[in-house]
This record gives structure tokens, C-alpha cells and sequence, in this order.
């Protein structure tokens, strides 16, 4: 690779209570790790309690080798907790639990400096449920490079979402990931009508976004720029579960795009990860490198 890019994910950071046990969760900080395994110098931005779970996330965190200096330390809210019911499919039902400590993510002068050397950025629309975890992802937000790769995954979940921080987070990003069930809710929301595919480039241009990443489930996926458009589908494998599945996909994702691969191989480097990552237990399994080998050497 050219350089070694600097990456963050911002938001939750949590326990995912999955029947078998509990697995480190939050998309940010699954996204990070991904990146992290394609050789990009990547962060987690979030906060814990001051609590055990607190301190066996900085353990796990410490274990992946994943930089957790801009994780933030609460003495006044607990570690979050995620309880995750899987279905006969492997799909996840989580009950969020509320008041934690990553929804009092603090503005602070290391955030501000950090976000001016930042070559992207993932967040999503669930830290934004508390007004303060808002307002520090989006003085983040505000104070990254121009250049700056900033990646809406939308990740809607429960009644943690409301238009409003649907559209102030289409302004601030220029890349946005979304999936059937969320398209859905934006189009209601913003009164956008048609096919899938004219709803994505109704978003694409108003917003005047880089690229729309558009997830199906089952039935594939569609990359979408102003000047092309790639549909992949999804490679069968075993499912044992899908947490983490696309936080592993907006990973790949930014990679190709900060090394300027095509889209095609983007798309299929990240369709064989995404694929990979369900067949596995949690959300941050290690990656073989001839999934990654795709990407990464083709600059």
C-alpha cells in the first residue's frame, strides 16, 4: 500500500450477549478491526464505564491489537451491553440497552486534533441518540480534512433514529452505506419514489455523495458512483451468524476507496469478507489472507 492511512470508527462500543457467550460489539469498533486487518492505522472512538466490562473491553481491544487510546473512560455510566437473540437464520434481534456510557462520548481536544488527520471515518445513526454522543461525532465530523472519506452506515436499529439525524448525517457524509429494510425508511422519510435503483440515485446526487453502498441480504449487493454502478452477489456459505457481516463489508469498502481499486474488485473483495465473517462465530473473526490479498494488492 502507498501509505498507511488513518481510519476511525466513531460511536458505540459495547458487549454483544449472544446465546453462546459474549462477543465485543458495536459497529464502529467492528469496522475499525476490519480495517485494521487490511493494514490501515485504524481507531475506535467510544466510551466505557468505569466497570469490569469496561476493563475486559480495553483486554479485548488490547488482544486484537486495535488502538483504543480515544476511548473515553465514564465514572458516571456503565459499560453499554447489547443482548442479541438469533433466529433460525442466524439474523440478529438485539435489545439496546440505554443510558451507557458510550452515549456520553465527550468533545474534547484530542478528538479535534485527531479528526484534522483523519483519512476516514465511519459512524452511524444509533450514538447519535443521546445529544451528546451527537454533538461529538459531529464536531468530528466538522473538523476532519476535505478529503476526508466520511461513511454514513446508517445502521438503523429500534426507535434509536428519528429524520432529523437521518438527514443532518447525509450532510456530513460523502459515502453512504444502507441496506433494503433501511432504503425503505429513508424513502418514507424524504418522499422518494421508484425503483431501488432510482431511489439510490435520487440520494447519490441530492446529497452529492462519492458512492451509495446498497445491501440486500440474500440478494446480493449494488455499489453506486455517479459514473458507474456493480452488483455483486452473495457468495453461499454456512451461516452460523450475521453480526458484524457489514461492518466488514463498509471496511473492505473503504479500503478500495482510499487505494483507488476498481469497483468491481472493491465490491468483490467485500462481498467474499462479508460472506466469510458470517460463516464465522461474532463479528471480528480473524481474516484469511487470501481474502485480503484482493484488495490490498490491487492498488
Amino acid at each position: 500500500m502507498e501509505r498507511l492511512f488513518k481510519v476511525a470508527g466513531i460511536g458505540e462500543i459495547l458487549w454483544d450477549v449472544l446465546p453462546k457467550g459474549k462477543q465485543l460489539g458495536g459497529a464502529p469498533c467492528n469496522f475499525a478491526y476490519h480495517a485494521l486487518q487490511c493494514d490501515l492505522d485504524a481507531y475506535v472512538i467510544s466510551a466505557i464505564g468505569a466497570d469490569k466490562d469496561g476493563d475486559e473491553i480495553l483486554q479485548v481491544l488490547d488482544d486484537l491489537d486495535l488502538n483504543y487510546s480515544l476511548v473515553q473512560k465514564n465514572n458516571s455510566y456503565p459499560t453499554g451491553r447489547v443482548t442479541v437473540a438469533l433466529d433460525e437464520a442466524g439474523i440478529p434481534d438485539y435489545t439496546i440497552h440505554e443510558n451507557v456510557a458510550w452515549d456520553h462520548i465527550e468533545q474534547n481536544k484530542n478528538l479535534k486534533a485527531f479528526a484534522k488527520t483523519t483519512d476516514a471515518v465511519c459512524f452511524g445513526s444509533l450514538a447519535q441518540r443521546s445529544p451528546v454522543s451527537m454533538d461529538a461525532i459531529r464536531n468530528f465530523l466538522e473538523n476532519t480534512p476535505s478529503d476526508c472519506l466520511k461513511v454514513f452506515d446508517i445502521n438503523l436499529r429500534k426507535n434509536f433514529y428519528n429524520r432529523e439525524i437521518i438527514l443532518k448525517s447525509f450532510e456530513y457524509a460523502n459515502v453512504l452505506k444502507l441496506n433494503d429494510d433501511e432504503l425503505t425508511v429513508v424513502a418514507s422519510f424524504f418522499g422518494y419514489a421508484g425503483n431501488e435503483e432510482t431511489i439510490l440515485r435520487q440520494i447519490l446526487k441530492e446529497f452529492d455523495l462519492k458512492l451509495v453502498a446498497f445491501t440486500k441480504g440474500t440478494k446480493g449487493s449494488v455499489l453506486l458512483t455517479h459514473d458507474e454502478i456493480s452488483f455483486s452477489e452473495i457468495k453461499r456459505v454456512e451461516v452460523k451468524d450475521t453480526v458484524g457481516a457489514g461492518d466488514a463489508f463498509t471496511a473492505i469498502l473503504v479500503v478500495g476507496m482510499l487505494n483507488k481499486v476498481k469497483l468491481k474488485i472493491i465490491h468483490q473483495a467485500a462481498t467474499n469478507v462479508a460472506s466469510y465473517v458470517c460463516s464465522e462465530d461474532g463479528a471480528t473473526p480473524k481474516l484469511p489472507e487470501e481474502l485480503l490479498e484482493l484488495i490490498i494488492n490491487n492498488q
